[in-house]
């Protein structure tokens, strides 16, 4: 419960009861939660901490536009919205999708139509000019890439997309900036204050220390985790700064927007240089979040974004925000503790938004950013189910589901009231996230296994029908990452070089079950731009001077709206096939109330390796779902369907009734079932 002091004391500050109201019970409701996370990571400087974020989090509350504090209501009824069946997500690079943020709303009729409900547009806040690692280096989160547009552009994008029931979902970049930023700029200038937003050496020694067990994201390009910064040295004595004014102070009924308590202090640095922390780019700077001045800073920006009309943040490497020296630095405790505090303060000023854990990790640092013990539910709404999409290629290169249905049963339980994202492709590489542990429980190798994937991919196993590159190779561990889109990894640019039918169709079929798996998954499915169309690899892209060192823009093609049109009016093609193939999908998935994404999907035991086999427990009566993951014929007895459903079910993908008092079923090449018990 709220003190009844402070109580008092916030509600001075509105002019409305309603809102005083509405403002108080909300942060009676998360405020405990806020209050318990951030001080099991800042301790006695957390009540200090409280008062800045009040003042924040009040000032976004009074700025916040109508229409979205009428959404906040309407998803405090609907708290499940994100779960829904008939959500359908999309991913783009605005530029690529259609140049310009103004561009892009005058194609939000092509996205209803489909079916999207979720809209993700890749980094769009400024970046640093020239290399910026595919616009996660963020120079300005308060303003859009000027090529793309204006901050007003993308409130006036949001309100769009809100119109037609379409949310808006944007990248939070949390672990770094770019050098560029005017944090780092006055960092170097010699500002003490945020020389603190950083992590800063003198020299290598501690840096030296890190390193020994800290792994390399991008070996190829930016080996190490630290870099040397020419005007970071040491900080000289300077005089006392002149008094600070004092900070401006709201009116009695509307907080002030956050005012500095003392003038910046700038000191000069000795010149010798220093060290600063960089575990993706010499150019992106990781941000110190033991520094609670880093946490009042990023909830401002998220509250400033929300009012903008953004719905869904995708959380950006947020398992490297903590560090800890004798660790990997990546999923520690304060990284759970800070999102939640983060999740809290957001809820009471827009609980129309949602936080999505960018997270790629093992499943059992996984599930901790949905929450488990006392922050179940409590963390992200939503996280990456990266695993099912290794599993996906996996299965469809070997032909054998065993590995997926170990690597599916070791996922904890997630909170009833969270959701996966899950995809058959997304912007980045596919790394080989395959545990020894699981890989022997299905009689593999653990090693052999992904070097086999990467051969098979890559183009370089015989009779592959994949066509992908290889991203990031290791020496040293042997690991190798793939580039491509999903139609060329799927067969189809084999296909279509040999002129060959036969293989087109193969190819086809292959990509429809995949989108299968992920839009009966009961998630989110996210399906990257170009998909529907089974747009193939993009060679063009070494071409461009800030692409070319990296290949993952061979996935990354621009939107072609030639082939967009010609889809529906040619369905004899390849493109015209696959997408009338996932509209028919999209369509099933909404009608099908079984796929809500509170119950789960479980793997059950299944008679013949090519057959995966998931199965949901649905008030409504249980759901069982069959993919064959191979090019043959594969039959198996009806007795097992049975078990499951009863004597006889519905197709939901369109074949009408089964009748399982037959002897056996059979499925055809890639075949998937969505089977619903027809018995009360």
């Amino acid at each position: 419960m709220l003190n009844p002091d402070l109580s008092a004391r916030l509600r001075t500050a509105f002019d409305d009861d309603r809102d005083a109201d509405t403002f108080l019970l909300r942060l009676d409701r998360y405020g405990d939660d806020l209050e318990r996370s951030l001080r099991a990571v800042y301790g006695d400087r957390t009540p200090a901490l409280v008062e800045r974020l009040l003042e924040i989090m009040l000032h976004a509350f009074h700025a916040r536009p109508a229409d979205l504090k009428r959404l906040d209501e309407a998803r405090l009824l609907r708290p499940d919205w994100l779960q829904s069946p008939d959500m359908v997500g999309y991913v783009a690079y605005a530029d690529r999708f259609a140049g310009t943020l103004r561009g892009v709303g005058e194609h939000l009729d092509y996205l209803s139509d489909l079916g999207v409900r979720y809209f993700h547009l890749m980094p769009l806040l400024k970046p640093r000019e020239g290399e910026n690692d595919g616009g996660y280096a963020v120079a300005d989160y308060r303003a859009v890439r000027p090529d793309l547009g204006s901050m007003d552009d993308l409130s006036a994008l949001a309100q769009g997309l809100r119109g037609r029931g379409i949310s808006l979902v944007l990248d939070l970049v949390l672990n770094h900036v770019a050098s560029e930023h005017d944090w780092a700029a006055r960092a170097r200038a010699g500002e003490e204050k945020y020389r603190d937003y950083f992590h800063i050496f003198p020299d290598r020694t501690l840096p030296g220390a890190y390193e020994r067990t800290l792994p390399e994201v991008f070996p190829d390009f930016a080996p190490g985790n630290f870099t040397f910064d020419p005007a970071l040295g040491r900080l000289l004595d300077a005089p006392a700064p002149a008094e600070a004014p004092k900070p401006k102070k709201g009116s009695r009924k509307k907080a002030a927007a956050p005012a500095e308590a003392a003038l910046p202090v700038a000191r000069q640095t000795d010149g010798a240089g220093g060290w600063v922390w960089t575990t993706f780019n010499t150019y992106q700077w990781d941000l110190n979040w033991a520094n609670p001045d880093v946490f009042a800073e990023f909830l401002d920006i998220i509250l400033y974004l929300a009012n903008r009309g953004v719905e869904v943040f995708r959380l950006d490497a947020i398992a490297f925000i903590w560090k800890r020296l004798g660790t990997d630095c990546q999923n520690q405790p304060e990284v759970h503790e800070l999102t939640r505090a983060l999740r809290a303060a957001a809820r009471v000023v827009a609980p129309a938004v949602a936080f999505k854990a960018e997270a790629i990790v093992a499943p059992h640092d996984l599930i901790h950013y949905l929450g488990t013990r006392d922050h179940h539910g409590k963390v992200s709404d939503m996280a990456y189910h990266n695993s099912l999409m290794v599993q996906l290629w996996s299965s469809l290169a070997s032909r054998d589901t065993r590995l997926m249905q170990e690597a599916l049963l070791a996922f904890a339980p997630k909170p009833t009231n969270t959701t996966w994202g899950m995809y058959v492709r997304c912007h980045d590489d596919i790394g080989w996230a395959i545990s020894d542990a699981d890989a022997a429980r299905a009689g593999l190798s653990g090693p052999g296994h992904r070097h086999f994937l990467s051969d098979f991919y890559s183009g370089m196993f015989p009779g592959t029908f994949a066509r992908g590159l290889v991203f990031q190779y290791n020496p040293a561990t042997g690991d190798r990452r793939i580039s491509g889109t999903a139609a060329s990894l799927a067969g189809l640019e084999q296909a279509q070089d040999l002129g060959d039918e036969a293989l087109t169709e193969l190819a086809v079929r292959r990509l429809l079950l995949l989108h299968a798996v992920t839009l009966g998954f009961g998630g989110v499915p996210l399906l990257y731009m170009g998909d529907e169309l089974a747009l193939l690899n993009d060679y063009a892209f070494a071409d461009v001077p800030e692409h070319a060192p990296d290949n993952r823009w061979v996935h990354r093609p621009r939107m072609d709206w030639a082939r967009a049109a010609a889809a529906q009016a040619q369905p004899g093609t390849p493109a015209g096939r696959v997408n009338a193939g996932l509209r028919a999908l999209i369509r099933a998935r909404a009608a099908t109330p079984h796929l809500h994404a509170s119950i789960e999907s479980r793997p059950v035991p299944s008679p013949d390796p090519r057959l995966l086999m998931l199965r949901r427990d649905h008030p409504l009566g249980v759901m069982l779902q069959v993919y064959n993951f191979s090019e043959e014929r594969v039959t198996l007895p009806a007795y097992v369907l049975r078990g499951h459903l009863g004597a006889a079910a519905t197709d939901q993908l369109g074949d009408g009734t089964f009748d399982l008092g037959r002897p056996s079923v059979t499925l055809g090449a890639y075949r998937a079932l969505w089977l619903v018990s027809r018995e009360e």
